[in-house]
């Protein structure tokens, strides 16, 4: 065997096809292209995306506009007004809820709840929910009532870390003798001090 013996595998290189070259090429005259029309032109073609004249697919699907978080929680949520009819010392809970259509249907699964604070807050109930927003904590607390946060989806009691004060601390009560020195007090401070100048004058 000599540097110029070795050939490459049957098939490994395959020619490329000669058009047109006549009839007895087999690949004469239209050259494979078929008969007229936009792809048998020279430097013609249609682009990927042209579906006949239909809408193309890329138009027809909604653009992504902003960002939507795919981990987000959803809730049920649900007003203080709703609630503010219940008789006090009554327990409110997610499923007590649902029982009572007073929450939004769930179609494909249960949400958790969350409290808002719109309208009046219901006086002496405790109410168990998986969120609260901060206004619906200060009027449940202010009428006495309870918001006790709950986990989901096994609903165990959560204690809650954001508690903040609802009412102002009280002022420190005046008692009576103080406020009948106030005005004697007053009264002292607009008498003019006699100085020892005016004394020696008179």
């Amino acid at each position: 065997m000599k540097l110029h013996d070795p050939r490459p595998n049957k098939g490994a290189h395959k020619p490329s096809r000669r058009l047109g070259r006549g009839h007895g090429s087999g690949r004469g005259k239209t050259a494979g292209r078929g008969t007229k029309g936009q792809k048998s032109r020279a430097g013609g073609g249609i682009p990927a995306w042209f579906e006949g004249g239909q809408t193309p697919l890329h138009i027809r699907t909604p653009k992504l506009h902003g960002f939507k978080n795919r981990f987000r929680v959803e809730y049920a949520a649900i007003n203080l007004a709703r609630l503010s009819d219940v008789a006090p010392g009554t327990l409110i809970t997610p499923d007590v809820l649902r029982h009572d259509g007073l929450l939004r249907d769930q179609k494909t699964r249960p949400q958790p709840v969350k409290i808002l604070g719109g309208g009046e807050a219901p006086r002496g109930v405790t109410i168990h929910a998986h969120a609260f927003t901060q206004s619906a904590v200060e009027k449940l607390e202010s009428a006495g009532s309870v918001a006790q946060l709950i986990s989901w989806p096994d609903g165990a009691p959560v204690e809650r870390t954001d508690e903040t004060s609802v009412e102002a601390p009280p002022s420190e009560p005046i008692s009576a003798e103080a406020a009948a020195a106030e005005p004697e007090a007053s009264a002292e401070a607009d008498v003019p001090v006699a100085t020892d100048e005016s004394e020696s004058e008179s």
